[in-house]
């Protein structure tokens, strides 16, 4: 595999994060969203840090980002995990390291819980997730539904180790 190394998103990575958040969106395992937003959007629903894309030489290959779960400020500590690699850089263990990178990144911005949403059936994500901390919290069934069919979410949730 070319040289893989993680940097800051910037909005000039937007194209490239695009289109492979389409790609997992394409999988029908990875969210609930039938399409993309602009960048204006995307960027107004995530926290400002703690916005990362690995890249594969030149490529980016994949990205993490966070979003608030609640505009609540006891919440202000709390966010939830994106994490999207590109269709042909899955199973080299991409996902893990942006992951990784985020849980770093989120503890040096002072979250001290990080949760994401993952479909019990995007075994990859939930394993990349489990290896970097987060445990299951349980089981959301039929939490919506997804061209007509009920999708239960598993919650995972990872503590900041350093409280």
């Amino acid at each position: 595999m070319e040289e893989f190394h993680i940097d800051a998103m910037t909005p000039a990575d937007w194209p490239a994060v695009r289109a492979i958040y389409l790609e997992g969106i394409a999988t029908g395992n990875a969210t609930f969203e039938k399409s993309a937003p602009d960048w204006a959007a995307w960027d107004a629903a995530h926290l400002s840090h703690s916005r990362l894309i690995g890249r594969a030489g030149d490529e980016i290959a994949g990205w993490a980002a966070l979003a608030p779960v609640s505009g609540r400020c006891v919440y202000g500590g709390v966010a939830e995990v994106s994490l999207y690699v590109a269709e042909r850089m899955r199973g080299r263990k991409i996902g893990r390291q942006l992951l990784a990178a985020l849980v770093e990144e989120s503890e040096r911005q002072g979250l001290w819980t990080l949760q994401a949403g993952i479909f019990p059936e995007n075994i990859a994500s939930v394993e990349a997730h489990k290896r970097c901390g987060f445990r299951v919290v349980g089981v959301r069934e039929k939490l919506g539904r997804m061209d007509g069919v009920w999708r239960d979410v598993m919650l995972m949730e990872r503590r900041n180790t350093m409280l």
